[in-house]
């Protein structure tokens, strides 16, 4: 045996232990920690989300219930006018359905839906040509409108449906 000194310090070894389980504790409460965390966060997104559709849904019944609200002046123009048109007052009737065109037009147009524009040269963006005629008319152009197109914004709702020249016969 050899004659070392003895020391009051523990060997590394046996140092080296408390340390594990002090990390281990550690790591095991950050992530509880963690998951804590990640499930108040998934329950606060599902709140949101619950929130957002149902504001969706009352922001689209408020939108619906206005439109209906707004029209309903219009029924009662038109039934004004069914009522004459029993009477066979012709010039009332007549009166009574351009009331009826006038408010729904005005109606709207308030709501943003503007006629989609037909003069001038085919636009394949907002047009749909129906027939190609030859014309006096430079090739391209608008020569008749079948039915009319609206947009509403940028939105093309209904495209223009209308009869384009050929040019010239010849």
């Amino acid at each position: 045996m050899t004659d070392e000194p003895v020391t009051s310090e523990t060997p590394p070894d046996e140092a080296a232990q408390p340390e594990p389980v002090d990390e281990l504790t550690a790591a095991r409460r950050e992530r509880d920690e963690y998951l804590d965390a990640l499930q108040r966060l998934k329950a606060e997104f599902d709140n949101y989300r619950k929130r957002v559709a149902r504001d969706q849904q009352e922001l689209a019944a408020r939108a619906h219930e206005r439109l209906v609200r707004e029209l309903v002046p219009v029924l009662d123009d038109l039934e004004r006018a069914l009522e004459a048109a029993a009477g066979h007052e012709e010039a009332k009737l007549e009166e009574g359905v351009r009331l009826v065109h006038r408010s729904l037009a005005a109606l709207l147009s308030r709501e943003g839906l503007v006629e989609v524009e037909t003069d001038g040269k085919f636009d394949p963006h907002s047009q749909e040509a129906l027939l190609a005629q030859p014309s006096e008319q430079e090739e391209g152009t608008v020569i008749q409108v079948v039915q009319k197109g609206y947009r509403l914004g940028d939105l093309v709702l209904r495209p223009a449906r209308v009869v384009v020249s050929q040019g010239s016969g010849e």
